[in-house]
């Protein structure tokens, strides 16, 4: 993960030790939320490391471990000698019950999802907080007995201690996740450690994450010459932006036509930068050769990483032709990287693979120039925003490097993907059209892997299952369902079913996230 060297050491930083959790950059995210800067480091770095950072706090995440189990991470033993305030959040409070001399057991009756925490005795963690919250669990151990010197201060109906504090040093451990939005007053909860026990200052801005990493792209490519691979999406327009700041004409854009895209959005994206952005931009026209790799795989695993694959293998090839090209730069960023278990920690379990993390190829020539690799999608537009992209271009919904690769279930052909582009595009008009659109988060059709029966006139109809997502997010992370209004769907429902003769029956995703993820593969 590309970090910060923060040369101001006046600027108060925040360690989040990372064991694992898909939430642990949620965590970093969160203490930046409140002006104060944050730093992610596995929970096995050197130690000299831990001590160069000089934290004024540490946060312990939580991880997918048990540590009822041998060999399982603990926190450093610096940790403790550092003498900085300690939260452990979950795992992080787990392992700090067990080295501690208290005990951990896993249980029958495991918690996951809401629950409500009951606050014993008075905490400056939980200072201004009513006496009942409603938090959000996930965990199947929890700590049995407290250690000695330790106060009990929270509970809930199926953990007896679900919050903990040294009697005399600032060491607080919750097995709730406060970083997540389902936690209420979650950002209070961390604001009383960042701030009352930390006495952190809230000092750092987003103008400073721009020239840092203005100055840190400079200081990698050098004299060197860039190729981006440019979607239109958001987090390739901010990465141009970026890009184009810092070395200006050494940054060469190439668009590639998959063959996947949105309706009309090879032509929208081209006209949109040329208007927009002073930047050079070569259009390379791969559908084919996409459509062509990807014939007969129908595994959303596989599909991503053949995408992966042959974007590289386009990017080195326009490479050659440009000569001097050392550095691929690529739009990823942190919950890209969280799915595809591309985090530092060894402990992180993959979701899916992301065609811009898991799915590139051991032999890709060149090296990769990844400015927003730690970020999440808010801080990302708001980067934007700084940098002078224009508005339209940032609120535009995310759409996934893989394209329509990933939501058509199964195998690809060309009939599917005129299919679900014809169907998006309703629904996306139709979003605008109601003035919905900026209301939600990302919307998108997604073809089924299953035809249904349908009655179209007097004629019988088998075709084609239409899915309709639309979500509503802070961070991409977590995600709830958009309570998009009955007529609004009835309206966009006939429209692709009368429009669209390859279509017999539409049905909407009310799936939040988790368990589910945004995409469906």
């Amino acid at each position: 993960m590309n970090k910060l060297s923060i040369s101001n050491k006046s600027i108060d930083t925040i360690l989040v030790l990372d064991f694992g959790s898909q939430y642990t950059q949620l965590i970093a995210r969160r203490v930046r939320e409140s002006k104060v800067y944050s730093e992610i480091l596995p929970w096995d770095i050197a130690e000299d490391k831990i001590r160069n950072l000089n934290p004024k706090g540490i946060i312990l995440s939580g991880g997918p471990n048990s540590v009822t189990e041998s060999f399982t991470p603990r926190a450093p033993q610096c940790v403790f000698d550092l003498k900085v305030p300690i939260l452990g959040i979950c795992y992080g409070m787990q392992t700090i019950a067990e080295q501690m001399g208290g005990q951990v057991m896993s249980v029958d009756q495991k918690e996951f999802g809401h629950s409500e925490l009951k606050i014993i005795n008075e905490s400056i963690l939980f200072k201004n907080l009513d006496k009942k919250i409603n938090v959000w669990m996930s965990h199947g151990d929890q700590v049995q007995d407290l250690p000695d010197n330790y106060n009990l201060i929270a509970s809930t109906k199926t953990a007896p201690i679900a919050a903990m504090e040294h009697k005399n040093l600032p060491i607080y451990a919750i097995q709730f996740h406060p970083e997540v939005t389902h936690t209420e007053n979650g950002q209070n909860i961390l604001n009383n450690f960042i701030f009352d026990i930390c006495q952190s200052k809230n000092e750092w801005r987003i103008e400073n994450l721009i020239s840092q990493r203005i100055e840190e792209i400079k200081e990698k490519v050098k004299k060197d010459k860039v190729l981006l691979g440019l979607s239109g999406g958001v987090d390739s327009s901010v990465t141009a932006a970026l890009l184009h700041k810092a070395i200006g004409k050494k940054l060469t854009c190439v668009f590639v036509d998959n063959g996947l895209l949105r309706k009309n959005e090879s032509v929208e994206v081209m006209q949109t930068f040329k208007d927009n952005l002073d930047l050079n931009v070569i259009k390379s026209d791969s559908s084919d050769i996409f459509l062509r790799h990807l014939e007969n795989v129908d595994d959303p695993e596989q599909k991503r990483k053949i995408i992966g694959r042959t974007f590289i293998d386009i990017f080195d090839a326009e490479a050659i032709k440009l000569k001097d090209i050392k550095f691929l730069a690529q739009g990823t960023i942190y919950p890209d990287v969280i799915e595809s278990s591309g985090s530092e920690s060894k402990e992180a379990r993959v979701i899916k693979s992301h065609h811009n993390v898991g799915g590139l190829p051991e032999e890709m020539k060149l090296d990769l120039v990844e400015p927003l690799r730690d970020l999440f999608k808010d801080e990302v537009r708001k980067m934007g925003i700084q940098l002078g992209i224009p508005k339209e271009m940032i609120e535009r919904h995310p759409f996934p490097g893989p394209g329509l690769g990933v939501r058509i279930i199964g195998e690809i052909t060309k009939e599917k993907i005129k299919i679900l582009q014809d169907a998006d595009a309703i629904f996306i008009e139709e979003l605008v059209k109601a003035n919905l659109y900026n209301k939600v988060s990302q919307a998108f059709a997604v073809l089924l892997s299953v035809k249904s029966v349908g009655v179209v006139g007097d004629e019988r109809r088998y075709a084609e299952v239409i899915g309709l997502r639309a979500v509503e997010t802070v961070d991409f992370m977590t995600a709830r369902w958009a309570h998009l209004p009955f007529k609004f769907l009835e309206n966009v429902s006939n429209r692709i079913v009368n429009e669209i003769e390859d279509v017999s029956r539409v049905v909407y995703d009310i799936s939040s996230k988790p368990p589910a993820t945004i995409e469906w593969e």
